[in-house]
């Protein structure tokens, strides 16, 4: 009797918890312990050091203060980066239309392009998650806007100053002291911040074309009168308020949906047992955070990894060989400085499960190789030289399990599981997006 007491006492307490609303999971000494290295690796700030902000809370959204954040704004650069009509300046005239900022910064890949090397103008296709996008055969190869380095993702850009891999966009802050090397990049001297110059230089470099008859033939003309209403009428619609109000959209894509930060938030179950050992490891002896770090887990350093590039592949198209050779020495190619050859910008690690290709080379095709080519500390590329190697290449001796369990973390606690939520059901002009064209309208369905 007393057994069946007992059995159903504990049989009422299972179904009370299951049905209680109120009800908060009880924290395992692996919580513990990584609130205790997240304590130190914050040093003392703890774990809202790590949370990232609502999309809609611009107070707390790092901003230019020469461009603020407003829903005028975000509304209107949410559609005009995904807006293919956008392609108004291209090479070959039959792919007017066809292409847009989202080409190269699709949700799907988690705001990256989805192939090894992003394909503007004269790409053809997309696939399911923009993995089919390939060049069209009909064109000269020179005449295709083909990235020479990885699209890198536009997710969590706030929290950067500079853009780029070598960050060689941004007139403040990380590039302070280099404008001796801004002949090419004049954008830099209006004293922007790296996401909003990159917005501006993006759209001449990627043949896009904002004018005042693209804003009335487009439906656009309200939407820029909300957000630039304070401009006069003349110097309204232009590619500079065009890239204001994208920078501003761009700034509010934020991966805070991902599980680490509802785990940040006291959801203690939103990552598995693996996961938080995975960022134990992340944490501590792996190292990663000494240059992932803070809310979008990345800083405003530039290290060599000695990671390949685009001309160790016969998968990859490199244009311009004699440039090329300047591009593949990351920020050391910017600032003339041999001490930051072959050094690129920290990466955000959000969503980079989505991407598909890894490293600016694009030379991974897994976050676990990634994880154990960093851990294993041997080059890709024999032009690194070994005195510019970051000091975690190859130093963290992880073991088998340390290096699965924070692959898992990465993947799963790391990646926002609903970015659709910053794309737009459609686009003024009524076209297909990201891409326009007659194989890309098939696959996304648009015919």
């Amino acid at each position: 009797m007393k057994r069946l007491f007992l059995a159903a006492s504990l049989l009422c307490l299972i179904v009370s918890c299951g049905n209680d609303d109120n009800y908060v999971p009880i924290e395992s000494n692996l919580d513990d312990q990584l609130k205790t290295l997240l304590t130190e690796a914050s040093e003392g700030k703890g774990l809202s050091y790590f949370m990232l902000p609502e999309s809609d809370d611009y107070t707390n959204i790092p901003q230019d203060p020469k461009n603020l954040i407003t829903k005028a704004k975000v509304d209107l650069g949410k559609l005009l980066l995904h807006e293919t009509a956008l392609g108004r300046n291209p090479k070959i005239e039959e792919m007017r239309g066809t292409y847009s900022c989202a080409s190269c910064h699709q949700v799907g890949a988690g705001f990256s392009a989805g192939v090894r090397q992003g394909i503007g103008e004269c790409g053809v296709g997309f696939g399911i998650h923009g993995e089919e996008r390939t060049i069209n055969q009909n064109v000269p190869v020179d005449s295709v806007d083909i990235q020479p380095l990885r699209s890198p993702t536009i997710l969590n850009v706030a929290y950067q100053d500079v853009m780029l891999w070598n960050g060689q966009f941004g007139g403040t802050g990380t590039n302070q002291g280099t404008e001796a090397n801004w002949e090419n990049i004049q954008e830099n001297f209006l004293g922007l911040q790296g996401v909003e110059v990159q917005a501006i230089k993006g759209q001449g470099v990627h043949r896009l074309l904002v004018d005042e008859d693209f804003v009335n033939e487009t439906g656009y003309k309200a939407m820029f009168d909300a957000a630039f209403g304070d401009i006069a009428e003349g110097d309204r619609y232009t590619t500079l308020n065009a890239a204001l109000a994208m920078a501003a959209y761009e700034r509010t894509l934020l991966a805070n949906q991902a599980p680490w930060q509802e785990w940040l938030k006291g959801q203690s179950d939103a990552m598995t047992d693996a996961e938080k050992r995975g960022a134990i490891a992340f944490f501590g002896n792996g190292k990663c955070y000494e240059c992932h770090t803070g809310p979008a887990l990345n800083d405003k350093g530039f290290y060599a990894f000695g990671m390949g590039d685009f001309d160790n592949s016969n998968t990859a198209i490199v244009l311009d060989e004699n440039g090329f050779q300047n591009v593949k020495k990351g920020r050391g190619g910017f600032t003339k400085n041999p001490d930051d050859d072959y050094k690129f910008k920290t990466p955000t690690l959000y969503n980079i499960a989505d991407n598909g290709f890894y490293g600016h080379g694009s030379t991974f095709t897994s976050v676990k190789e990634v994880v154990r080519y960093k851990n294993d500390g041997v080059p890709q590329s024999n032009e690194v030289p070994a005195e510019n190697l970051a000091t975690q290449f190859g130093t963290t001796d992880l073991t088998d399990q340390e290096i699965d369990d924070l692959t898992v973390f990465i993947e799963n606690s790391l990646r926002d599981p609903n970015l659709t939520r910053y794309v737009p059901e459609t686009i003024n002009s009524g076209l297909c997006f990201p891409n326009n064209d007659e194989q890309s309208r098939s696959d996304l369905g648009c015919n």
